[in-house]
């Protein structure tokens, strides 16, 4: 049988937990919380879980997740985030698939968000396929924002839906774009990217159309129009910090 351990990244997360932790219940073999200073009771309720609590220093989101990884005793890693749960549909994929000889080093699953009371069907934000699970020895997470799963080869993939909990309130979602656009454009700016007119002008309302009417965004009503507007904002807030970086820098150079 393949042994699984479930690693979790959280910082205050007493609201989430709970529920990621119990639909991980006869699933994992092991889970692995790796915490960034939480001040409620989030280690307490990993520890009433029976989880490996670990603490470790924000750096971000794939060191975080990597160093979770790298705490397990299995071979095989199930990466969740504390906002999220298993349906049983998923939980029953993953007991079947313990039970043979896997034949992907990595597997995705589809992810399902709940937002402002409904779930999202659409919009660009499902299926939203996630790559969670693989052989700790064939992939790590890569990326400073947005991490993803850096492998070779191609992923198996899993009957059943990863919920997601997203946010509570459209001011939560105002402030988690306001930085996520932050770490995006510090991203950009890193990696050599200068060019950020085009963007702001050109990709913030490509981004409005294409989540609204390509992705299907009107069929999910006014919470569709929310995503769609929200999404072009951080869109356009990220190239806004992206030139105000380039600015900054040039302004630099001319001292």
């Amino acid at each position: 049988m393949n042994r699984l351990s479930a690693c979790l990244i959280t910082l205050n997360e007493e609201h989430n937990l709970p529920r990621a932790l119990a639909s991980l219940e006869g699933i994992a073999d092991e889970i692995v919380v790796v915490d960034s200073g939480s001040t409620d009771q989030t280690p307490v309720i990993a520890r009433e879980h029976g989880a490996a609590f670990f603490e470790r220093r924000w750096t971000n989101y794939s060191e975080q997740k990597n160093f979770a990884a790298a705490s397990a005793h299995h071979d095989w890693i199930l990466s969740m985030d504390a906002d999220e749960e298993l349906n049983s549909a998923l939980q029953t994929s993953l007991l079947d698939w313990k039970k043979h000889e896997p034949q992907f080093s990595v597997y995705e699953m589809a992810r399902k968000t709940w937002y402002l009371g409904a779930w999202i069907k659409h919009s660009g934000w499902y299926p939203d396929f996630q790559r969670r699970l693989y052989r700790r020895n064939a992939a790590q997470f890569c990326g400073i924002i947005h991490e993803s799963l850096q492998f070779e080869g191609k992923p198996g993939r899993f009957p059943g839906d990863l919920l997601h909990y997203t946010v509570r309130s459209f001011a939560e979602h105002e402030e988690k774009v306001e930085r996520y656009a932050a770490l995006a454009a510090q991203q950009m700016y890193v990696a050599g990217e200068r060019s950020w007119r085009s963007g702001l002008w050109f990709a913030t309302p490509w981004s409005w159309f294409q989540n609204y009417f390509l992705r299907g965004g009107f069929l999910d009503g006014y919470r569709g129009a929310l995503i769609a507007q929200m999404a072009a904002r951080a869109v356009r807030t990220k190239y806004g910090k992206l030139g105000h970086l380039v600015r900054a820098a040039e302004e630099r150079d001319r001292e």
